[in-house]
């Protein structure tokens, strides 16, 4: 077993995981701390360190709020066990789970972008573990980066500064931590070559702004995209904005330090991490990605529609009562009105579908609501044929049965504990089919991980249904229920609907100039 490596900072001690099997790493440093002059910098190189470094812990999570556990609370009730958790603005550090048992394997690589709105998440999620993915053969990582107003501020004096990397800071960690991977996970048994970048959630927005961004290039072979494809569905969307312009974010950084008592970046720099924190919290802001012309370009989600991305398959999708977009109006007459202005001369034909004739507002509203998540993916899949991109991607419904006394249905994030295979970890009383399900799901993804293709034998040996690739002639998905079936299904009247009004108000421009 691989307990002992060496990377470009010096050697690394591993423990066996659960499965002795397997050995996991954990608090490697990938970039230097992010503290006094590295805060709201780019990730700078680590230092090399003398004798072994011992990968034994996760390293603090980075600063956010103090989750307390509410019972109420479905997420802090799944999720959120350990209140008193370490958590230091020193968190640019990751964890790697490897089957290899020497350093010349070659095996595939899957790296993980955790979820939390860009606000709040870290690696030592229970759910997180990567050691059931090792197991079929792959080499995971889990990265950490930063967040809110540590990850995603900008000021003036950040971008006079460093004008080649003013802003988005967090997802600089995560291309600084993938980097890292290619440079070093070969010490671990891993391939730099055959890189499966990953995330749910803000982690799967991050991997799309990750695809999307100029600066990549040959950094990864694949991604998967759980829960994270978003664009506008109706009008009145309680979404977060993700995406500012920097010039807007500047303007929001120079208040937030007013806030703080500070008139200089360098005052603001040596204010405490704490300080800062419980600030950005009282602010209510929230910060996200900045299109800087740097790592980002644009709307990550336009950006991919016009195939201005990297070209690598892509394994996307969501559960099946996530994010549905209701249309909001106060009266009939006023939701009638809003169907002319977003479709035009297709009003009436939405209308119809709504029946907006017949039956309340609450009614006629609830005909309308849509998935947003599927009705961005239903999109992507139409403008990957409509360029000429035609890459493989494949689109599943994660629609299973989950048990609990708060009957939760498949709310957002509920799939992680299914393909990270990590059940047992859960308060609730999954059974037999639910293991049946995860090992399924596992197995897909690391099946894609491997070669970009989900397709291949279950680890019992048997063969799994076969998943094909999405195309708008057969806009088929897997569906991830009690039974585990790819559902040759077109979409309803409705999302059919909608996403044709998406190409008809918004025009593909293929060219890369434009």
């Amino acid at each position: 077993m691989l307990r002992l490596v060496h990377a470009e900072n010096g050697w690394i001690q591993g423990l066996p995981a659960a499965d002795p099997r397997i050995t996991s790493f954990k608090g490697i440093p990938f970039a230097a701390p992010p503290v006094g002059d590295n805060r709201w910098r780019a990730p700078q190189p680590a230092s090399d360190w003398a004798g072994v470094f011992k990968a034994h812990e996760f390293a603090p999570v980075p600063m956010q709020v103090r989750q307390e556990i509410d019972e109420n609370n479905i997420y802090t009730r799944e999720w959120a066990v350990e209140p008193d958790i370490a958590m230091s603005e020193d968190c640019l550090y990751l964890n790697v789970w490897t089957p290899a048992n020497a350093a010349d394997e070659k095996l595939p690589v899957f790296v993980w972008y955790f979820g939390g709105g860009l606000q709040v998440g870290h690696t030592a999620e229970m759910e997180f573990d990567g050691e059931r993915i090792a197991r079929r053969g792959i080499v995971v990582v889990t990265i950490g980066y930063r967040l809110n107003a540590f990850g995603f501020l900008c000021h003036p004096e950040i971008t006079a500064e460093s004008p080649d990397a003013p802003a988005n800071f967090g997802h600089l960690d995560q291309q600084a931590a993938t980097r890292w991977v290619k440079r070093n996970i070969e010490a671990f048994g891993g391939d730099p070559d055959n890189v499966t970048i990953g995330g749910q959630s803000a982690g799967g927005g991050s991997v799309m702004n990750q695809l999307a961004s100029p600066q990549n290039e040959g950094l990864f072979q694949r991604a998967i995209v759980q829960s994270g494809v978003f664009t506008s569905l109706y009008p009145g969307s309680r979404m977060p904005k993700f995406l500012r312009d920097l010039a807007t974010a500047e303007g929001e950084g120079v208040r937030f330090f007013e806030s703080l008592g500070v008139s200089s970046l360098a005052e603001a720099r040596e204010l405490d991490a704490g300080f800062i924190r419980d600030k950005y919290l009282a602010s209510k802001l929230f910060w996200g990605t900045v299109t800087d012309d740097k790592f980002n370009v644009g709307d990550a989600f336009r950006l991919f529609l016009q195939n201005k991305r990297w070209q690598v398959p892509v394994l996307f999708g969501h559960t099946s009562t996530e994010f549905f977009s209701v249309p909001e109006a106060d009266t009939l007459e006023d939701f009638k009105q809003m169907a002319t202005e977003l479709f035009g001369d297709g009003a009436e034909a939405f209308l119809a579908l709504c029946d907006a004739h017949s039956g309340s507002l609450d009614e006629v509203a609830k005909r309308a609501s849509a998935s947003g998540i599927e009705y961005a993916i239903r999109v992507a899949g139409r403008a990957n044929a409509d360029t000429g991109a035609d890459l493989p991607l494949y689109y599943y419904n994660f629609d299973a049965d989950i048990p609990g006394w708060d009957n939760p249905g498949t709310f957002h994030s509920v799939d992680l504990w299914f393909f990270f295979e990590t059940l047992a970890k859960c308060w609730r009383p999954f059974v037999g089919k639910h293991y049946d399900l995860a090992r399924q799901m596992c197995q897909y993804w690391a099946n894609f991980i491997r070669n970009g293709d989900p397709n291949g034998p279950d680890s019992t040996g048997e063969p799994l249904p076969r998943w094909e690739a999405y195309t708008p002639e057969a806009p088929y998905g897997m569906r991830f229920a009690d039974q585990t079936e790819f559902a040759k299904e077109q979409p309803g009247e409705m999302m059919t609907f909608l996403v044709s009004q998406y190409f008809k108000n918004h025009p593909l421009q293929t060219n890369p100039n434009e």
